[in-house]
């Protein structure tokens, strides 16, 4: 799926717009038990309270793409023959009436999640009937052709609040505020079938985890019987780690900023050309980078076979995934300094008399803990 028919998908998902009249679910306790259930239909619910519980399925396709939100590929023997693909679709097909379905979806999440504390499973149930756009991306609410049927899962953890004051203003009075349960933003989840090319894709999905660097391959494993994505953190880790690795004493300042903004670049160019489709990059396309950026050709070899070790052979990456471009850091044991991307230049590094430094170019406006100080001749 393309961040477009993500957004098309997750703007539905408001009162107005909604196909969506009630949600089933289980409330399961820091023991992994279910201590209840629930049919919520949402036309018995306030406004607010219902576009509450349509803001958490909402966040369920949010976040950035590759990062938050990673697609899932079924095997053709699966969609033919596959138990788990057998339920997911037999959820969609009006199964979220079905309780026998609802519980093998509800103990396969419970036995697979790593999640501490207890959380409800909100399930949700849709039949969106696609409007028909024109070359010019205008969409029309005659002439639809598709009705795109699909669930969405929701995870969200429920934590007890503290006591508290508050302050009544029409009263004009304290009062003490008693602890109660709270539902927060959706941990996990996940939308099947895919929504691709505006259109059902049964072998697809879209898989949510709103912490990059955590990875639920036990939870994947149990709902889609996949192998597992390496988690966005897990990628940048391992692609900061073998291009320390490879580069050796080649490692400048310079050589590895000069990457990193080739990188950045490519970025930049794929937001502004507005493609839909995500960018990612071969290992040949970041050992044409190193190449370009003066890295010696013992190196980019040495490259490709630390990533074809943390990788393998044919994984794609996101760039997104392994630069920050908002983000640049230098750290010693004892510093850490933080700069601004497009300043990278004020920094250099150099040995004077036998010790190493970082330079950093001041002018004015230098301050030590909000207090401006001077720097002497």
């Amino acid at each position: 799926m393309n961040e477009k028919e993500i957004g098309e998908l997750r703007r539905r998902l408001k009162p107005e717009k909604t196909s969506i009249t009630r949600v089933r679910g289980c409330y399961v306790n820091e023991k992994k038990e279910i201590l209840s259930e629930f049919d919520q239909s949402l036309g018995v619910l306030s406004e607010d309270e219902g576009e509450r519980i349509l803001a958490l399925l909402r966040r369920t396709m949010s976040g950035t793409q590759g990062k938050n939100l990673v697609d899932i590929s079924f095997a053709t023997e699966q969609v033919a023959s596959g138990e788990e693909h057998k339920l997911l679709m037999a959820l969609r097909d009006g199964g979220t009436e079905n309780e026998e379905l609802l519980h093998e979806l509800y103990h396969k999440i419970i036995e697979s999640l790593d999640i501490e504390g207890s959380y409800l499973i909100l399930l949700a149930a849709d039949a969106y009937d696609v409007p028909f756009k024109g070359k010019d991306d205008i969409a029309f609410s005659e002439g639809s052709e598709t009705v795109f049927r699909y669930i969405l899962c929701s995870i969200c953890p429920v934590k007890l609040t503290k006591t508290a004051l508050t302050y009544h203003v029409n009263a004009g009075e304290f009062h003490s505020r008693a602890t109660d349960w709270v539902v927060g933003s959706p941990e996990v989840g996940f939308l099947f079938p895919a929504f691709d090319g505006r259109a059902t894709n049964l072998y697809g999905a879209l898989y949510y985890c709103r912490n990059i660097s955590l990875s639920q391959d036990a939870f994947i494993d149990a709902i889609f019987k996949t192998p597992a994505p390496m988690p966005a953190g897990e990628q940048k880790v391992n692609f900061e780690s073998i291009l320390g690795l490879s580069l050796g004493e080649e490692a400048s300042m310079e050589t590895v900023q000069a990457v990193r903004g080739q990188l950045v670049n490519m970025i930049q160019e794929h937001k502004e050309s507005k493609e839909p489709e995500p960018l990612t990059v071969t290992k040949s396309t970041v050992k044409g980078v190193l190449a370009s950026c003066g890295v010696s050709e013992e190196k980019v070899e040495t490259f490709g076979q630390e990533y074809d070790q943390a990788f393998g052979q044919d994984m794609d990456l996101s760039p997104r995934n392994v630069v920050d471009p908002k983000q640049l850091e230098v750290k010693t044991p004892d510093v850490t300094i933080k700069v601004n991307p497009e300043r990278w230049d004020l920094m250099e590094t150099r040995v004077l008399g036998g010790a190493k430094y970082i330079l950093i170019r001041a002018e004015e406006g230098v301050e030590l803990n909000g207090v401006p100080i001077q720097i002497e001749e």
